[in-house]
C-alpha cells in the first residue's frame, strides 16, 4: 500500500488557491450525500467514525482527485509533474503517473500470503485475479473480503493505493447494483442520442461506455455507498432479523405449568414418556424434536435462520423440563411454544393448571446481560481438546446444512443449487459468505483454524473456488 510520502509533494500542491474550491467540490460530491441522510456535518465525521476511517475517505477523495479532468480540463497531475516533476525520483513519476490513469473498482480477496501479497479478482470488470504486492494488507484481509481500491502499476509490480474501503457483502452488493444501474442508463442515454443524431453508437460514445470509464465517473458512488453504511450502523445499530425453521422471528418463550395438588412428578413424566417427540435426556428433562423442515417464509437480505441440531441430526425445536412443582416448555418463538402446548397438555389430562407465559427478543436479552465480564466456564477440557469438540460438531452442523433450505440460496438447499448453473452461481457466493465469516473469528475462539473449504468439494464445485 502507498505512503503518504509518496504523494507529499502533491498534497503540498493542493494547497494552492487554484486547487481548493475544485477539491472542497469533489469532496463534497464524496460525503455530503451520506452526511446529509445521517443528518451529521462533514466536520463532525472524525468524531463519529473516528480520525483513521476520517483519513481513508480523505484519501480516496484526494486520489480521485488525482485523476479526475474538471471541467475546464485541468488536471492537478499534469499541473504539478510539469512544475516540479524535476523535485521527483524517477519511481515517484512513475508512481504518481500511473495513479493518475488508475481508477477505483471492487475487488474479491483471495490466496492472501502473510506480509508479501494477495490475488484481487475485478469483480466490475472481470477477468483473471492480479497478483498484488502488499505487506500490512495481508495482516487482516481474510479470504474472499471486498475491498474497494485503486490498483497502480509500476513496470511489472502492482500496488494497492491508500485509499482502500473494505465492504461487507451487503454493501458490496449495493454497490454492484448502483454502478449496473449507471450503466444501464449511461448506454441508454446515449443511445438516444445517436437515434436523435440520426446514427447509431460511434467509436466516440463506446469508448466513454467502457467500465474502466464508467468506473472513473463514478468514484464517488464507493465513498457514498460506504459511509452511509458506516454511519447508518454507528448511529442507528440494529440487530440482524432472525428467525427457525418455520420462519418465526426469534424471541425465546418459556410456558410455566404449576402443578394441580393432586400431581406427581411421576404421573407427569409417565405422561410426557407417551410422546413419541420427547426424547428423555434425563428423569427431569426431554428435547422436544422435529424432523428436518423447510423454511416457509421469504426472508429479507440479511436476516438469519437459527437451527439447533443433534449428534443424530434431529432438529431441535424445544424443551421439556420438570423443576420442583413447575413443567416448563421452552422454545424459540411463541408460535413453536404454542405447538409445544398442543403437543403436551392432553397427555396431562388436568395435571397442570393456567401456564405463565414469558416472552424475550433477542434484543432485550442482550440488553439483560450484564455489563461485567462473568467467570468463564470450565469445561475440564485443555484448549486444543475443546476446540476438537466444538469444531467436530460443526463439521456435523454444517453437513446437515447441506441438505438444509438456505434464504442465500432461495431458500433451497445447497446439494439442489449445486445441480444448476444458476444455483451454483449463488452457491459460489454463499460459500465464499461463509469461509470468510469462519475466518474472522478471534484468537480465543475455538472456532480458530476451522476450514470449511472441504463443503465445495462435498458438493461438487471446488473447480469454481477461485
Amino acid at each position: 500500500m502507498a505512503t503518504a510520502k509518496l504523494l507529499a509533494g502533491l498534497m503540498k500542491w493542493l494547497g494552492r488557491d487554484s486547487w481548493q474550491d475544485a477539491f472542497n467540490e469533489i469532496l463534497d460530491r464524496h460525503l455530503a450525500p451520506a452526511c446529509v441522510k445521517a443528518d451529521v456535518s462533514i466536520d463532525e465525521l472524525p468524531d463519529l467514525i473516528g480520525d483513521h476511517h476520517t483519513a481513508v475517505l480523505w484519501g480516496c477523495v484526494f486520489e480521485d482527485f488525482l485523476a479526475r479532468d474538471l471541467d475546464d480540463g485541468r488536471n492537478i497531475v499534469d499541473d504539478y509533474l510539469k512544475q516540479r516533476g524535476w523535485k521527483e525520483s524517477a519511481s515517484n513519476k512513475a508512481y504518481i503517473t500511473a495513479l493518475r490513469s488508475s481508477v477505483m473498482s471492487l475487488y474479491e480477496i483471495s490466496d492472501i500470503v502473510l506480509d508479501e501479497s494477495f490475488l484481487a479478482r475485478d469483480l466490475v470488470r472481470g477477468g483473471e485475479p492480479v497478483r498484488v504486492s502488499e505487506r500490512s494488507g495481508t495482516r487482516y484481509l481474510k479470504p474472499w473480503d471486498r475491498m474497494a481500491a485503486r490498483l497502480v502499476r509500476t513496470g511489472s509490480r502492482i500496488e494497492m493505493a491508500g485509499g482502500a474501503l473494505p465492504f461487507d457483502h451487503e454493501a458490496s452488493e449495493t454497490v454492484l447494483k448502483a454502478l449496473r444501474r449507471v450503466d444501464k442508463k449511461a448506454r441508454a442515454d446515449a443511445d438516444k442520442f445517436a437515434r436523435e443524431l440520426g446514427q447509431g453508437i460511434d467509436g466516440a460514445f463506446a469508448e466513454a461506455l467502457t467500465d474502466t470509464e464508467l468506473l472513473r465517473a463514478w468514484a464517488f458512488l464507493f465513498t457514498n455507498i460506504w459511509l452511509d453504511d458506516l454511519l447508518q450502523r454507528t448511529l442507528n445499530p440494529t440487530l440482524p432479523q432472525m428467525y427457525n425453521t418455520d420462519g418465526d422471528e426469534l424471541a425465546f418463550t418459556t410456558v410455566s405449568y404449576p402443578f394441580k395438588p393432586e400431581a406427581s412428578a411421576a404421573a407427569i413424566r409417565l405422561a410426557l414418556a407417551a410422546i413419541p417427540a420427547l426424547r428423555p435426556e434425563s428423569e427431569t428433562f426431554w428435547n422436544w424434536l422435529g424432523p428436518n423442515e423447510r423454511v416457509r417464509k421469504k426472508r429479507r437480505a440479511g436476516s438469519q435462520t437459527f437451527i439447533t441440531t443433534l449428534d443424530d441430526g434431529s432438529v431441535l425445536l424445544g424443551t421439556v423440563e420438570l423443576k420442583g412443582k413447575m413443567l416448563i416448555l421452552e422454545a424459540n418463538s411463541p408460535q413453536r411454544a404454542e405447538r409445544g402446548r398442543t403437543l403436551i397438555v392432553p397427555a396431562l389430562r388436568g395435571m397442570v393448571g393456567e401456564p405463565l407465559i414469558e416472552t424475550r427478543t433477542v434484543a432485550q436479552l442482550m440488553a439483560s446481560r450484564p455489563a461485567e465480564k462473568s467467570e468463564p466456564v470450565l469445561s475440564g477440557l485443555s484448549p486444543d481438546e475443546e476446540r476438537a469438540v466444538v469444531q467436530a460438531n460443526m463439521a456435523r452442523y454444517y453437513m446437515n446444512l447441506l441438505n438444509e433450505p438456505v434464504p442465500m440460496l432461495g431458500n433451497t438447499t445447497p446439494r439442489r443449487a449445486a445441480k444448476s448453473a444458476k444455483g451454483r452461481v449463488r452457491l459460489v457466493t454463499w460459500l465464499k459468505f461463509l469461509e470468510n465469516g469462519a475466518a474472522r473469528h478471534g484468537h480465543g475462539s475455538t472456532m480458530v483454524g476451522y476450514d470449511l473449504s472441504w463443503m465445495w468439494g462435498e458438493l461438487g464445485v471446488a473447480h469454481l473456488r477461485r
